[in-house]
């Protein structure tokens, strides 16, 4: 037939021996993971949006514990907005996290506490798009439903050499016809984690292990060696470099002042170490200018600041703050648009403590009580740093 896919010119016979041979694949090597010890579809839900962006390793402490947090549907609907953040802090990409809550309070208002089993339903619940609701239709309630991720779009492409970007939201379709074909429709919750366990250790982007494949006699790059070539993908944008200067400003009593981010935009209501945004060219010039051969942080309240000229101040808010001589050094942090720049430095507050309503005064003691994001959490790690040389 002309302009046949090559997933329809599959037969009846090869179709069952391929989803034979994948099945009995992923029996042998899957990944004894905790959310996959049953088929309840709240672990299952919780797994796959702290799976988003993150990588396994990282996300399963991180899963145990949000599940002795918050071990139903009900205790998430209900969470402080804090613990809630808390249980999340250092897995990024934080709307995540306040998109469950708004989900979970949907589940218990509009589907009785339970959660719901029909894929339209599923995508009703606030941050689930169509991979999610396919993972958690396929594996909670064995729905014929694909759940195509990145690693899937890659076997995909892979075995049927397909040409369409997979960055472009409209190739979805190509790869969603193709999946809708080759679904084990009697098992398609063990085929899509099968898809996913073989892009994770054995399609994998570069350099495919493709001699331990078990697909490999139906994978037409396999056969005409083009595995290289796909998946075909266009660059993303290099993120946006924006630069800060930061204060890791202390008092008489050893407290630290933090600053509490908006409720909305980015890293919103988490606590941070003031920080100020620059110029790259204001940036530059402070970490030209400001001393680096005073390896000691100076303890002493009456140390005179020492600022080249034409140096900017820093922080004008604090006029009552001495500051170190020099910088901490630099931390970066890469968000998916944006890549920040933040060159911290250490100060005293000599005069009046005077702060914000979204302001107050810790000690390090009782840091754990707040909502870190990972820039504040590298700031801090420079200055413990620093005081280990002391």
């Amino acid at each position: 037939m002309k302009n046949e896919q090559p997933w329809e010119a599959w037969s009846t016979e090869t179709l069952q021996s391929f989803q034979t041979d994948f099945i009995a694949w992923y029996e042998q090597e899957k990944r004894n993971l905790p959310w996959r010890v049953n088929l309840d579809p709240y672990r299952i839900w919780i797994s796959e949006i702290m799976l988003q962006q993150t990588r396994v390793d990282t996300v399963i402490d991180y899963y145990y514990r949000f599940m002795e947090w918050f071990p139903t549907i009900k205790a998430l609907a209900e969470a402080p907005d804090d613990k809630l953040l808390k249980a999340w802090e250092g897995l990024g990409y934080y709307s995540r996290a306040r998109n469950l809550k708004i989900a979970a309070q949907q589940i218990m208002t509009e589907f009785n506490g339970q959660m719901p089993q029909t894929i339209d339903e599923i995508r009703q619940l606030k941050g689930i798009g169509p991979y999610t609701a396919g993972a958690i239709g396929s594996i909670a309630f064995q729905l014929p439903e694909p759940a195509i991720d990145g690693n899937v779009m890659r076997v995909v492409s892979r075995l049927f050499e397909i040409d369409a970007d997979i960055a472009k939201a409209s190739s979805r379709k190509v790869f969603e016809a193709a999946m809708y074909k080759i679904i084990d429709r009697a098992r398609p919750g063990d085929f899509n984690q099968a898809m996913m366990d073989l892009g994770s250790a054995i399609c994998t982007p570069t350099s495919p292990k493709c001699e331990e494949c078990p697909i490999q006699s139906y994978c037409l790059s396999y056969q005409h060696n083009t595995m290289n070539n796909y998946p075909v993908k266009t660059k993303k944008l290099k993120p946006k470099d924006v630069y800060y200067i930061g204060g890791i400003i202390e008092n008489k009593a050893q407290e630290f002042l933090l600053e509490q981010r908006g409720t909305a935009g980015l890293l919103a209501n988490m606590w941070l170490f003031p920080i100020e945004e620059v110029t790259k060219e204001q940036f530059e010039l402070l970490q030209k200018n400001w001393e680096k051969e005073n390896q000691q942080l100076m303890l002493d309240f009456n140390e005179e600041p020492l600022v080249a000229e034409e140096t900017p101040d820093l922080f004008e808010e604090f006029e009552q703050v001495v500051w170190q001589k020099r910088s901490l050094g630099e931390v970066t942090h890469i968000f998916s648009h944006l890549k920040w720049h933040i060159l911290v430095f250490y100060g005293r507050q000599t005069g009046v403590e005077q702060t914000a309503e979204n302001q107050r005064w810790i000690k390090p003691a009782d840091f754990a009580n707040f909502v870190f994001p990972k820039p504040q959490q590298k700031m801090l790690d420079l200055l413990k740093k620093e005081q280990q040389k002391r």
